[in-house]
């Protein structure tokens, strides 16, 4: 089946798999239309509210403690939780829930990669950018020079070169990750079975949903706009592909040319 959402005849049988639905994970078509046994998809809606609990309230109470301990506010501990804590909601709720509630974030969520993956993902990074790029640029000419929330705490803290290092590298490597697996994974999909049972266009209404909370979630509105478009960029490869891998190199690559500027001028030149 293609993401239009038609079924090879006989691959679903009645009381052993759920239905197939438009927007469903390739790899989770792939292996209804194999006639494997599946469990059914009772993850959805109400894990993507818990993931956004968790990767608001645990990053707070983190940070929260450790500046009780009388960590400094630019120091590397708070600095790195911050970007790592969110993770708990982003990277290990939609596991928990696609694991004990359905058939696990392979075949559930489409985190998978193969060769055209990689095509895609280096294809919509630099759509990204380039979309990006414009996004950002009509925002300046409105609102003035702006920049985001994280480029501002590692430019004004004062921490080891290799804490900069180790920022850029998981900024670069395992936010896409988590942040792919919530957003293209858990909620475009989630979004898509709701909008299928409603008989809105699951795709669209999915693309343009996890696109909408992508950027909402990073609580910054004036970069809204920019995340917002570069969100329906990588939420376009997850419609395109089935899977999350695309989306996950494209956000890499999107991310790597300001961490490349970023580290080069907090480590060299600052």
């Amino acid at each position: 089946m293609s993401q239009s959402g038609e079924s090879g005849s006989g691959a679903v049988e009645s009381g052993i798999v759920p239905a197939l639905y438009r927007g469903a994970a390739q790899t989770y078509v792939d292996a209804v239309e194999a006639g494997s046994r599946l469990r059914p998809q009772h993850w959805g809606l109400t894990d993507v509210v818990i993931g956004i609990a968790l990767s608001v309230i645990v990053p707070s109470l983190i940070v929260g403690l450790e500046l009780a301990a009388g960590a400094p506010k630019n120091g590397t501990l708070v600095i790195l939780s911050s970007l790592v804590s969110p993770w708990i909601g982003f990277g290990l709720w939609p596991w928990i829930a696609a694991r004990h509630r359905g058939n696990g974030v392979r075949i559930d969520l489409g985190l998978t990669f193969t060769r055209a993956d990689i095509r895609w993902g280096a294809i919509g990074g630099a759509a990204a950018l380039g979309v990006g790029s414009l996004v950002a640029a009509i925002t300046e000419h409105f609102a003035g020079p702006f920049d985001s929330a994280a480029g501002d705490a590692i430019s004004s803290a004062h921490v080891p070169r290799l804490v900069v290092f180790l920022f850029g590298l998981l900024a670069v490597v395992g936010a896409p990750f988590m942040e792919e697996l919530f957003f293209r994974g858990l909620t475009f999909t989630s979004v898509a079975r709701l909008s299928e049972h409603r008989r809105w266009p699951p795709i669209p209404v999915a693309t343009i949903a996890s696109a909408a909370l992508f950027a909402a979630i990073h609580l910054e509105p004036i970069r809204f706009p920019l995340l917002f478009a570069i969100g329906l960029v990588l939420s376009w490869l997850r419609a395109k592909t089935g899977r999350v891998g695309a989306s996950v190199i494209a956000h890499g690559v999107n991310n790597l040319i300001p961490v490349i500027g970023l580290v080069t001028g907090t480590v060299w030149l600052g």
